[in-house]
């Protein structure tokens, strides 16, 4: 019996092209961190200068940076797939499982920060403490949610998702 020894070239599908899932470096969770980041940090400024501009109580103030903060951050996702030539129905639905848990995370961390820190909640837009607050919530939220985008990607979720569409 003769054995083929010729093997066709290999191909990799769509699911094989992983990027090792299971192990993800730490600079690759805080580059998916960082654009989620970018997001929220745009929707959450906006929204913390508005309603403080506007004279808007705590409460209503918060309420406007979270929805601003999601909805920024799934934009800047969802531009990013639709480049890829997805239709928009299935970009939104791969902008959501990209960011949700990632901006959840960002915000609870973010927002707990500002209601927390004292005063800052009070602060006004001319106060280096409404800034620094702001700045400093950004930055610990960052921290927090690098290492569950870590896990995400490992486990093929979380920007790993959004990553499949970007060539």
């Amino acid at each position: 019996m003769q054995h083929d020894t010729h093997t066709e070239p290999a191909h990799h599908t769509h699911e094989e092209h992983t990027h090792d899932i299971g192990r993800v470096s730490w600079s690759t969770a805080a580059r998916a961190t960082l654009h989620c980041l970018t997001g929220c940090a745009i929707g959450e400024v906006l929204g913390m200068v508005l309603g403080t501009a506007f004279g808007w109580g705590n409460v209503p103030t918060m309420i406007l940076a979270i929805v601003l903060a999601f909805f920024f951050g799934y934009s800047l996702t969802l531009r990013g797939v639709l480049k890829a030539g997805v239709g928009f129905s299935t970009a939104v639905r791969v902008a959501l499982a990209a960011d949700t848990l990632s901006i959840a995370v960002m915000e609870l961390i973010d927002n707990g920060v500002i209601a927390l820190w004292p005063n800052a909640m009070d602060a006004h837009l001319s106060d280096a403490l409404f800034w620094g607050a702001l700045a400093a919530s950004l930055i610990l939220a960052f921290v927090a949610t690098t290492p569950v985008n870590k896990w995400m990607i490992g486990r093929g979720r979380g920007h790993a998702v959004a990553h499949r569409y970007h060539h």
